[in-house]
C-alpha cells in the first residue's frame, strides 16, 4: 500500500518471522536469526557507506540490496542520509520498491535503518558543498550558522526534522524502523560541554518520540564511532547508562532501543574494555547494552578490507575465506548483527554463505579476540 511518501508499514513481529521461515527453506540456518524486541533479525546486515556518487554505483548498490535480501541471509539494511550524499538512501529505496512491487518481499519483513546529523548536500545536484548548505539550509532557516558543530554536524531539531523528511522521500517509505543520531558525541563534544550535549540530546530524543507518535520512525538510537569505545576519562567518552536515563526522562516507554559502534579484530574495545558503569558494575559496552536492554549493531567488520590478510587471521574450523572469518567473529559476538558493505555481486554471494554456518561458541570467541 502506497502512502504519501512511499511504501507503508514497518518491520513487524509477523513479517520478520515469516522472512526467517522462508530463508530456512533456502538453506539458511534458523539460528542465523536473532530475536530482539519481538523482531526476528538476520545476524548479518548490509551497510551502504562507501562508493562514488554516480549512476553506476547507484545500480550496484540497488542490485546488492536485492541480492542480499533474496538470498534469505539479510533482512537488516543500514544506510544514512550523508552516505554518498543522499544517493545511498535512494539506491536502497529503489531496491526496496522494486522488491515490494514485485512481491518478492514485504515491507514488514525488512528492518530499515538510517542516520541523520551530518550536513549533507544532494549528490544528484552536483553542487558545491557549502553553496548547497547556504542555499538550501541556511537561507531557508532550516539551520542557523551557530548550530553547526565541527564544521559538519547539526543537532538542532529543526534540521533533524528536515532531514527525516528527506530520508523518508529518498527511501520511498512512510516509516523507518530505526533512526540514528549520527556520531553526535564525536562531532559535538569538540565545541560544547557534556552538560550542553545532554541538554541537546534531551531535545533530540523528545523530537524522536514525537516522530514515533506520528508513525514516521519506530525506534531511535545512537550510531557512533569512538564514544562508547573509550576510557571513561576521555573527553569524548559517553556513558550508556546516562544516555538511557535521558531517554527515560523523556518517556518511560521510550523508543531508544539500539546503538551502533565499530567492532572487529582490530577494534575490540566494545568486547574487551570494561568502561561502562551500570548500577555500580564496570562492564564492556556489549555487556552494558545487554543489561540495559539495548540491541547492538556493529560496523566495519572487515575494517574496510584492512583485515583481509589470510596469514594473520586466526584459524576457524570450516572457514578459509578471510572475509567470512571476519564476519563469523563479528556475528558470533553478543550483538544483533555486523553490517557489511557490499556492492559487487561476487562479494554478496560470498558473504551471505555465512548464514549457513553455526556461530562460534562464546569461550572460543573470547579466546580468538583476546589473542589476536
Amino acid at each position: 500500500m502506497a502512502g504519501k511518501l512511499g511504501i507503508d508499514g514497518f518491520a513487524s513481529e509477523e513479517g520478520t518471522r515469516n522472512f526467517a521461515a522462508k530463508a530456512v527453506k533456502l538453506g539458511v540456518l534458523r539460528e542465523h536469526f536473532r530475536s530482539y524486541n519481538e523482531l526476528t533479525l538476520s545476524s548479518l546486515g548490509m551497510g551502504t557507506y562507501l562508493g562514488e556518487t554516480d549512476r553506476e554505483t547507484d545500480i550496484l548498490v540497488s542490485k546488492a540490496v536485492e541480492e542480499s535480501v533474496r538470498s534469505g541471509a539479510i533482512n537488516v539494511i543500514d544506510t544514512a542520509i550523508n552516505y554518498r550524499f543522499q544517493k545511498a538512501e535512494r539506491s536502497v529505496g529503489n531496491a526496496l520498491r522494486k522488491m515490494v512491487e514485485g512481491n518478492s518481499v514485504k515491507r514488514n519483513e525488512i528492518f530499515l535503518a538510517t542516520k541523520n546529523g551530518y550536513l549533507t548536500p544532494d549528490g544528484d545536484l552536483k553542487m558545491d558543498f557549502w553553496k548547497y548548505v547556504h542555499e538550501n539550509l541556511v537561507k531557508t532557516n532550516i539551520i542557523k550558522p551557530n548550530e553547526i558543530s565541527s564544521g559538519m554536524h547539526c543537532m538542532s531539531v529543526n534540521y533533524l526534522k528536515d532531514q527525516l523528511q528527506r530520508s523518508l522521500r529518498n527511501l520511498g517509505v512512510e516509516c523507518v524502523d530505526l533512526m540514528y543520531l549520527h556520531n553526535a558525541a564525536e562531532a559535538q563534544l569538540n565545541d560544547i560541554s557534556m552538560e550542553e550535549f545532554f541538554e541537546k540530546l534531551m531535545s533530540v530524543f523528545t523530537f524522536y518520540e514525537d516522530m514515533r507518535k506520528e508513525g514516521k520512525i519506530r525506534y531511535y538510537g545512537l550510531a557512533t564511532w569512538s564514544c562508547f569505545r573509550l576510557p571513561a576519562d576521555d573527553p569524548e567518552y559517553l556513558s550508556l547508562s546516562e544516555v538511557v536515563s535521558v531517554a527515560k526522562e523523556v518517556d518511560d516507554d521510550h523508543g531508544f532501543k539500539f546503538i551502533q559502534l565499530p567492532f572487529n579484530l582490530g577494534m575490540k574495545e566494545a568486547f574487551m574494555l570494561r568502561n561502562q558503569n551500570v548500577d555500580g558494575e564496570m562492564l564492556s559496552t556489549l555487556e552494558a547494552a545487554k543489561k540495559l536492554g539495548l540491541g547492538v549493531f556493529t560496523s566495519v567488520p572487515l575494517l574496510q578490507g584492512r583485515l583481509l590478510n589470510p596469514r594473520t587471521l586466526p584459524n576457524i574450523e570450516g572457514i578459509d575465506k578471510p572475509a567470512l572469518k571476519c564476519l563469523q567473529i563479528a556475528r558470533s559476538a553478543p550483538i544483533i548483527c555486523p553490517l557489511v558493505g557490499q556492492k559487487d555481486s561476487s562479494h554478496v554471494k560470498e558473504n551471505v554463505q555465512i548464514a549457513k554456518l553455526p556461530f562460534i561458541e562464546y569461550e572460543r570467541l573470547a579466546s580468538l579476540i583476546s589473542s589476536f
